[in-house]
C-alpha cells in the first residue's frame, strides 16, 4: 500500500469514525428528549386518573354522608351517626385535594366554584337533619331532611361532577394520545439508532480486520526486510571492523615506517649542526688566504692555532642563515615526532580492550584535579566537582577522557581572568550526562564541530598542541557507547557535554552527535 493511499484511507477512517459518533450523539439526545416527553405526558395521564379518582371519592363521601343520616332518621343506631361523621370528616381533605389537582385547568376550577359551595350547603343540611334527631326530634328532622331542596342540590352536584368528569375523559384521551405518540417516536428512534449502531459497528470491525490484515503485512514485510537488514548489516560491520583494523595497521605502519627516516634526518641534522662550525672556519680561513693581505711566517698551509678566523660580513650572515634554518629543520622534525607519536597513540588506543567496571566518578575526577594542581595554581584557577553519578564503564578510558578535557579547560582560559571550571553531573533514563564547564577563551561557533577533527584547531594557536586531544576523546567516548557535543561561544567560555550510558557493556556503541 501506497503512502497516499494509507493516508487516503486513514483520513477515510476517521471521518467514518466522527460521523459514527456525531450520530450517536444525536440519537442519544432525541432519545433523552422523547424519553422526557414521554415520562411527561405519562404524567399528565397518570394526573388526569388522579383528578378522576378524587373527584369519585368526593361523590362517595357525599353519598356515605346521605346514606348514613338516613339509615340515622330510621333507625336511630349511632353506627349510622358515626357513619355520617367519618364521611364530614373526610369530605373537607377530599375537596382541598380535588381543588389543588385541578388547578392546572381553568374550566375545572370555574366547576370546582360551583361544586364546593353546594355540597358545602347540603352537608349544613345534613349536619341540622343530625343534630334534630341527637335531640330526639326525630319526626322534625324528618319533615326539615324532605322539606329541604336536597333532591335538586343533589342534581346539580350529580351534573356538575359529569361535567368534571367528561373534562377529564376529553383530557385523559388527548394526553393517552400523546404519550403513545411519545413512546412510539423514542421507540422508533431507538431502534434506528440500534440499526446505526450495529452498522457502525460492523463497518467498524470491517475496518479494523482489514487494517489489522494490512498491519500484520507490513509486520511480515518489516519482518523480512529487518532480516535483511540485520544480514546487510552483519555483512557491512564485518568489512567496517576489517578496513577499521586495516586502517589501523596501515597507520601503524606508516608511523612506523615514517620514525626511520625521520630519525636519520634528525641525525643528520645534528651532524650538520657539529660541522657547521669547522665549516665556517674553513670557509674564513680560505677567504682570508685570498685576500691580498701580508704573508705571515711560518710553515706554508699551516695556521697557527691559537688563531681565530675572523668571518666576512657576508660569511657572518651565511652562518646565521645556515643556524636558522638548522633550528627549523630540527622544530619541523620534532612535530613531526610528536605527530607521529600522537598518531601511534590512537592507533594502539584503537586495539586496546575496553574492561567495563564500576566507577567511583568523584574520586576519578578528584584524582586528575589534584594531578594538575601545579597548572591550576599558575593559571590562577579553581577546580568545582559537584555531586556526580557513578557509572559502568572502561575506567582508563574516562580518565584519558576528563584529563584530556580539564588540561584543555587549564590551557585555554583568558589572560588576566580568573580561571573557574565546573565539573557536574546526573542520571537521565539509563545515561550518566556530564558537563565540564569553564570562563575560558570560547570557541566560535563555525568550530563546534571541526574541533573533534583530527589535526584541527580553533582560535588563536598560542598553545602547545597537535590537534589530536578532542579527536582522541570523541574516539573514546563513541567506544564506551556514547556522545559528546559542545556549547560555546567566543568569549564567553565553553561546556563540553559527555553523555555515557549508566550501565555500558561491550558491544554497545552510541552514534556521535
Amino acid at each position: 500500500m501506497t503512502t497516499d493511499a494509507a493516508r487516503q484511507r486513514t483520513v477515510w477512517q476517521i471521518a467514518l469514525l466522527a460521523a459514527g459518533f456525531a450520530i450517536l450523539v444525536a440519537i442519544s439526545a432525541i432519545s433523552i428528549y422523547l424519553v422526557a416527553r414521554a415520562r411527561t405526558d405519562a404524567s399528565w395521564v397518570l394526573h388526569t386518573v388522579e383528578v378522576e379518582n378524587q373527584l369519585s371519592l368526593t361523590q362517595l363521601q357525599m353519598r356515605r354522608a346521605e346514606s348514613a343520616i338516613r339509615g340515622y332518621l330510621l333507625f336511630g343506631q349511632d353506627v349510622y351517626r358515626s357513619e355520617f361523621e367519618e364521611a364530614d370528616g373526610l369530605l373537607g381533605p377530599a375537596l382541598e385535594r380535588l381543588r389543588r389537582l385541578t388547578t392546572d385547568n381553568p374550566e375545572q376550577v370555574k366547576l370546582l366554584n360551583d361544586l364546593i359551595p353546594m355540597t358545602m350547603n347540603r352537608f349544613d343540611d345534613f349536619r341540622h337533619t343530625r343534630d334534630l334527631a341527637n335531640a330526639g326530634k326525630f319526626d322534625d328532622a324528618k319533615n326539615f331532611l324532605q322539606n329541604s331542596s336536597g333532591r335538586e342540590g343533589m342534581n346539580r352536584i350529580r351534573d356538575i361532577a359529569s361535567k368534571m368528569r367528561d373534562e377529564e375523559n376529553q383530557l385523559f384521551s388527548v394526553r393517552t394520545l400523546e404519550a403513545d405518540r411519545s413512546q412510539t417516536l423514542a421507540a422508533i428512534v431507538t431502534t434506528a439508532g440500534s440499526g446505526l449502531v450495529i452498522a457502525l459497528a460492523a463497518v467498524s470491525i470491517f475496518l479494523v480486520r482489514r487494517s489489522a490484515r494490512a498491519r500484520d503485512d507490513a509486520e511480515q514485510q518489516l519482518r523480512d526486510l529487518n532480516l535483511n537488514l540485520e544480514a546487510a548489516v552483519d555483512e557491512r560491520t564485518s568489512d567496517l571492523r576489517e578496513a577499521n583494523e586495516e586502517i589501523q595497521r596501515f597507520a601503524y605502519i606508516v608511523s612506523h615506517d615514517l620514525r626511520s627516516p625521520l630519525v636519520n634526518i634528525m641525525g643528520f641534522t645534528s651532524e650538520l649542526e657539529e660541522l657547521r662550525g669547522d665549516i665556517f672556519s674553513r670557509i674564513a680561513r680560505y677567504s682570508r688566504a685570498a685576500s691580498p693581505a701580508p704573508a705571515v711566517p711560518g710553515p706554508i698551509g699551516e695556521a697557527d692555532p691559537g688563531d681565530a678566523p675572523e668571518l666576512t660580513d657576508e660569511d657572518k650572515q651565511l652562518s646565521q642563515d645556515f643556524t636558522e634554518a638548522l633550528g627549523f629543520i630540527k622544530s619541523s622534525i620534532g612535530k613531526m615526532d610528536r605527530l607521529i607519536s600522537a598518531i601511534l597513540n590512537l592507533t594502539r588506543e584503537g586495539r586496546r580492550e575496553f574492561h567495563p567496571v564500576k566507577i567511583d566518578t568523584r574520586e576519578l575526577i578528584e584524582t586528575i584535579v589534584a594531578s594538575v594542581a601545579h597548572q591550576t595554581t599558575e593559571a590562577d584557577a579553581k577546580i568545582r566537582i559537584e555531586p556526580l553519578p557513578n557509572i559502568v564503564s572502561d575506567r582508563l578510558a574516562m580518565e584519558q577522557v576528563f584529563s584530556n578535557l580539564i588540561d584543555n579547560a587549564l590551557k585555554y582560559l583568558k589572560p588576566g581572568v580568573p580561571g573557574d571550571i565546573l565539573i557536574k553531573g546526573r542520571h537521565k533514563l539509563g545515561f550518566a550526562i556530564f558537563e565540564i564547564i569553564d570562563n575560558g577563551r570560547g570557541i566560535d561557533q563555525k568550530d563546534h564541530a571541526r574541533i573533534f577533527d583530527l589535526f584541527r584547531r580553533a582560535g588563536v594557536q598560542d598553545r602547545q598542541g597537535q590537534g589530536i586531544g578532542l579527536a582522541h576523546v570523541r574516539a573514546l567516548v563513541r567506544r564506551m557507547g556514547g556522545t559528546i557535543n559542545v556549547s560555546s561561544e567566543l568569549h564567553k567560555g565553553s561546556t563540553f557535554t559527555i553523555t555515557l550510558p549508566a550501565q555500558w557493556k561491550l558491544g554497545i556503541q552510541g552514534k556521535t552527535e
